[in-house]
């Protein structure tokens, strides 16, 4: 009988979630607030515009469970926001919080924003899919087990990574959090845990930027020292950072120790706010669209390219739209778009070589990998791609050199193995 191989490739490159239900949870009480429905509405459009939807499949959408919530949150959380979802005053409850407002659908929607995720994780860890993209809301990572906090009301990404494991047997889990602001939630859920790699990248400015968390000092405690990994920028906006120091974070730091954590999958908490456009109480950096790509590009090395983004913050509707485009495009292997010369040819600033440099005498401890590149956090990503290319063609000129040694070696030998027999007769 004919056998026909089986192809292990996922039989689509990118699944994606939205569901306009999701649009319903709003701040009745405060006119311009900016975690509005409008966020995912006009990225999602903005994809359909540009065709990217008719290139991936369209998940649908689920409730996640109260079982599957309370692997990242308290069964006391998950009943307050069911409760306080039906009264009228709402206001009241919303002001008792960090930055948090309720609506009567905040419950339905941020269940339906937590199960979505996971229909995106289950359909990359079946094998369907090789990546997915979760265009949701409301946010989640600075939610803690039993505080919605910072527009946060479920932590998203956190149940994920918690649901992967258990459901789905994964022993490392890899989380990047790019979001402007540090994941609080996300980083207590998992503090102590060695299985998930939270590693965040936001503007800390030594406590004074919200929420204040993420120092670079905070590495985990007990079985998880070590695989809580944060660069946090300080020197607030002066000056505003950029590509230049991304790539330089990305490069030294970001990569090196995700190739040596050697995740199962990726969850990216895939906040835009870093990017420009948004006024500093909110950001206040500069970082390009074609940079969220690269790096998103970059991830996909890793995992078998099993790299799920789920969106965060990020609110000047036009950045956050061509920010996630660039992700999705990176995602589906599209050219990537260029970034600016001037930016690849700037080294970082002084504060963020500091950052660096202080994150990796840090890290060092944890992540010995990191130390290889400690040298070149000050150079430009041209400056730096130039060293690593040298090097790289020193490595391979002296492997070079060596095998010819050894088969000049050989060569000897085996001239010498006929003469020996010979004389043997």
């Amino acid at each position: 009988l004919k056998q026909e191989t089986k192809l292990s490739a996922p039989k689509v490159r990118v699944c994606y979630v939205y569901d306009e239900l999701m649009l319903q949870h709003s701040n009745t009480f405060e006119e311009g607030h900016p975690e509005q429905p409008e966020r995912i509405r006009r990225i999602y459009e903005m994809h359909a515009d540009y065709k990217l939807t008719s290139r991936m499949q369209q998940l649908p959408v689920r409730i996640a469970t109260t079982d599957e919530i309370c692997l990242a949150h308290t069964r006391a959380h998950v009943n307050f926001i069911r409760r306080i979802s039906d009264k009228d005053e709402l206001r009241g409850m919303g002001e008792k919080y960090n930055s948090v407002y309720f609506h009567p659908k905040t419950f339905d929607c941020a269940t339906l924003a937590a199960g979505s995720v996971l229909q995106v994780v289950d359909k990359v860890l079946t094998g369907e899919a090789r990546s997915g993209v979760c265009i949701v809301r409301p946010p989640g990572h600075h939610a803690e087990p039993d505080i919605p906090h910072g527009f946060c009301i479920f932590n998203n990404v956190a149940i994920a990574a918690h649901y992967a494991i258990r459901d789905h047997g994964l022993k490392r889990v890899l989380i990047i959090d790019w979001d402007v602001h540090h994941g609080n939630g996300t980083q207590q859920a998992f503090y102590d845990n060695p299985d998930v790699l939270y590693l965040s990248i936001h503007r800390h400015d030594d406590g004074n930027f919200f929420p204040g968390t993420g120092g670079s000092t905070e590495c985990g405690v007990g079985a998880g020292a070590g695989f809580n990994v944060n660069i946090s920028w300080s020197g607030s906006l002066d000056p505003p950072l950029g590509d230049a120091e991304y790539i330089a974070a990305f490069r030294t730091i970001v990569m090196p120790i995700a190739k040596c954590f050697n995740p199962d999958i990726i969850l990216v908490s895939a906040g835009f706010d870093a990017a420009a456009g948004h006024p500093p109480p909110l950001g206040g950096y500069l970082v390009s669209p074609a940079c969220f790509g690269l790096m998103t590009r970059e991830l996909m090395q890793l995992a078998d390219g099993k790299v799920v983004l789920a969106l965060e913050g990020g609110y000047d509707l036009p950045a956050i739209c061509d920010s996630a485009q660039e992700c999705v495009r990176a995602l589906l292997g599209d050219p990537l778009s260029a970034i600016a010369e001037s930016e690849l040819n700037r080294p970082p600033c002084q504060n963020a070589i500091d950052t660096l440099q202080k994150t990796i005498a840090i890290q060092s401890q944890h992540w010995p990998c990191v130390r290889r590149l400690a040298h070149t956090v000050g150079l430009s990503a041209l400056d730096a791609l130039k060293i690593e290319h040298d090097e790289s063609e020193t490595i391979t000129a002296m492997a070079g050199l060596s095998m010819q040694s050894m088969n000049r070696t050989l060569s000897r030998d085996d001239s010498e193995e006929p003469m020996d027999q010979d004389e043997a007769k």
